[in-house]
């Protein structure tokens, strides 16, 4: 029973204040605001639940081997390469604007994209830190699954020389691709867990951290290089929650921000 009195009183609405809390979606738009009035009155450390962690594999778990200009110029041609950069300063989506040209053309480009692809196979490196946050995320019981717009021979190949298993780990196979929130939204269904219990880890603005924010997931980008500018993030779809600078910052990121509970 809670007695009477300004201390016990105050421990009252500590608690009401915090149970509040608990019940403010993550990622709805009053969450923020709703944080910002509980801070202001009471000290509250309740962190989010974090149940899966989804990553993108090229440049993120390994490292960037492909070069992806080289393949748009090879695919598009010098001219329409330029035309179509000028126009998507986050990246080009090489697969989407392939879609509606005609067969023989899109059988053409898939041949260009997958020799790319190939020699990326060749030249495969894990990246750093990557086998150590999969061991700390595996030893907290925290789902990991891999999202990529690379082709199914590169996922095996990846699982098998780095003897880590991702699952559900989905390939261009898996149709709409992200950005798309379809391949997301479909690991979240398969763990049975809700989307803003998951964060999607990668290095693609236009890619991965669109791919969250439309599933209504946690975003975090991984950007080792200071490839992106604040203006890039402009867009209220292409802001990430959190950025890093490589994987070893994550384990970190995550443990102070979030409640790692499978």
């Amino acid at each position: 029973m809670v007695g009477k009195g300004p201390k016990n009183e105050t421990h009252a609405m500590r608690f009401l204040v915090s149970r509040a809390a608990c019940f403010v979606h993550p990622k709805s738009p009053l969450s923020s605001m709703a944080t910002s009035t509980i801070v202001s009155s009471v000290a509250v450390t309740r962190k989010a639940r974090l149940r899966g962690v989804v990553f993108d594999m090229d440049g993120t778990l390994t490292v960037p081997v492909i070069d992806f200009p080289a393949m748009y110029r090879s695919v598009l041609g010098e001219e329409e390469y330029l035309s179509v950069k000028a126009k998507n300063p986050t990246g080009i989506d090489i697969l989407h604007h392939v879609e509606n040209w005609s067969p023989e053309k899109q059988r053409k480009a898939y041949e260009t994209i997958a020799d790319f692809e190939r020699q990326g196979l060749d030249r495969l490196q894990i990246m750093p830190g990557a086998a150590e946050l999969y061991n700390f995320l595996d030893s907290k019981k925290i789902r990991m699954g891999l999202i990529t717009r690379n082709v199914k021979t590169a996922v095996d190949l990846f699982h098998q020389r780095f003897g880590m298993t991702f699952s559900p780990a989905l390939s261009r196979e898996f149709r709409p691709c992200k950005p798309d929130p379809a391949p997301l939204l479909h690991i979240c269904s398969t763990w049975e867990v809700q989307p803003f219990e998951v964060i999607m880890v990668g290095d693609s603005l236009k890619d991965d951290v669109a791919c969250g924010k439309r599933a209504g997931s946690f975003t975090c980008l991984l950007d080792e290089t200071g490839r992106y500018s604040s203006d890039d993030m402009a867009s209220a779809e292409l802001e990430p929650d959190f950025k890093v600078t490589s994987l070893t910052n994550l384990q970190s990121l995550l443990e102070a921000n979030f409640d790692l509970i499978p």
